[in-house]
């Protein structure tokens, strides 16, 4: 099963379709808005961080909650082991393809939570849903949406246990038995018991969460990241200098580290860089749905903000950490070469230690976050009688995950990611010009983001032209 599936993602994530598909799909969706992710990234900001809601508006978070969900999601054993692993086998020039992949990517991010906001709607218990699931359906005409949006569905359930669970019950249960010895199944126990008790009181609860600790655990482990780049900062310009260049020429064999071509660097950078951003998976988008917001332009510019602060800032601090101490070199993987490039270039054992229990934060973020996505695609699927069931199964998924080995997990992880990207990639490329002439409209009217309109296209009107068009023509 193990070599099928890492067949099936070599295809998946191999030069001839998904590579070329996201970062097209990005250039493409960053052309058609005029690079709104790079003018409006400040306002986005001012927003996402300062402004936090629009009062009175619909929805069941705050659009800040629905940020830190999305980061809860995402900031999580991916900015950790991920980025490791692309180094590992990609070189140091993988974290250029990483960037890369954020900055069209927050194009991507853009437009997805734009479309969720803008199709989304009440449950049966007065909840907002959305995300690629409905907006597909809705968006793109006659049974090709429909289909578009099932498959979705499908294969991001699947993708729940697999990047939103197993692969990260199982890196924390790893990192703590082998830092400070706790037996596996203690953890799983712990964090199980943990997890349920948030996922029991649904998005308002995980909001509450994930709004609370999220900011925390960022800053605390980008401060720790910043002393070692400081305490080696002799070290920073030739690190770059090798990312850079390595990019395009692959790097050549040195210590434990085998070498790497051009191509691998591009695989692992684009594949690692979406496992920890999932700009283009359509993931976050289910959050973004959530969003108390009265325009889907306002709550579509939080959510790229996402993509910036889960890629450009965290995933640049462990790479640049890697690279700068040489851990790349020791032939170590994931989360463990991270943990050596942290001990070597802090004190005593405090970079170990920051490490573990930054895996441990980001992780349990991490399901907390995808747990939630889970429910939504199985309530589009089954309707809300499949909640509960799914919350109790995700929660015993934990256990599993903790206490199992996964090797093949994480090459599930990557299949499910990638298959679940197709349909939403495809949608946003047939709705894009939809995206891009409402964008416009109301960036005409509120350049800055300081306004609130008073009508919105959640209510049938646009705020500029009158009557809407739903769907793609």
């Amino acid at each position: 099963m193990e070599e099928f599936l890492a067949e099936v993602s070599s295809v998946v994530w191999g030069p001839f379709l998904l590579i070329p598909l996201l970062l097209g799909t990005g250039l493409y969706l960053t052309v058609r808005l005029g690079g709104v992710q790079f003018l409006k990234l400040v306002p986005a900001m001012r927003l996402a961080l300062f402004k936090r809601r629009d009062e009175g508006a619909d929805g069941d978070i705050s659009h800040y909650q629905a940020l830190t969900t999305a980061l809860a999601a995402t900031v999580g054993v991916g900015n950790i082991a991920g980025v490791a692993t692309a180094i590992y086998w990609g070189g140091p020039g993988a974290l250029f393809w990483m960037w890369v992949t954020a900055l069209v990517g927050m194009a991507s991010k853009y437009s997805e939570a734009f479309l969720a906001v803008r199709f989304r709607t009440k449950d049966a218990r007065g909840d907002m849903s959305g995300g690629p699931q409905y907006y597909l359906a809705k968006a793109i005409p006659n049974r090709f949406g429909l289909v578009l949006s099932i498959a979705f569905a499908v294969f991001a359930v699947l993708a729940s246990f697999g990047i939103g669970n197993m692969t990260q019950s199982n890196t924390v249960a790893v990192s703590l038995e082998s830092s400070f010895g706790v037996p596996a199944w203690t953890v799983g126990v712990v964090i199980t018991v943990a997890a349920g008790a948030v996922l029991v009181g649904g998005i308002k609860w995980i909001g509450k969460v994930t709004a609370a600790f999220v900011p925390f655990m960022i800053i605390v482990y980008v401060l720790g990241a910043l002393a070692v780049l400081l305490l080696n900062v002799t070290d920073v310009p030739a690190a770059l200098g090798m990312i850079f260049t390595d990019a395009f020429t692959g790097t050549a064999a040195t210590g434990g580290f085998l070498g790497s071509a051009f191509i691998i660097a591009l695989q692992y950078g684009v594949a690692r860089g979406i496992f920890s951003n999932e700009s283009g998976l359509g993931s976050a988008a289910i959050a973004a749905a959530a969003a108390q917001t009265r325009h889907p332009v306002r709550q579509a510019m939080v959510s790229m903000t996402q993509t910036f602060i889960d890629t450009i800032i965290v995933v640049t601090m462990t790479g640049l950490v890697i690279v700068t101490t040489g851990a790349w070199k020791l032939g170590t993987e994931g989360a463990e070469m991270t943990a050596e490039a942290f001990t070597r270039g802090l004190p005593g054992e405090w970079g170990h230690y920051l490490v573990t229990v930054s895996v441990v934060f980001f992780a349990f973020s991490t399901m907390l976050g995808w747990a939630y996505y889970g429910e939504r695609c199985v309530e589009r699927l089954v309707g809300v009688r499949g909640v509960m069931p799914y919350r109790l199964v995700f929660t015993v998924v934990i256990l599993v995950g903790a206490t199992t080995e996964l090797s093949l997990v994480w090459t599930f992880s990557d299949v499910m990611n990638g298959l679940m990207a197709l349909p939403n990639l495809i949608g946003l490329v047939l709705c894009a010009g939809l995206i891009a002439r409402e964008t416009r409209q109301y960036l005409a009217v509120d350049p800055d983001l300081l306004n609130q309109p008073l009508e919105s296209t959640l209510h049938g009107t646009d705020v500029l032209r009158g009557p809407r068009r739903d769907r793609v023509e």
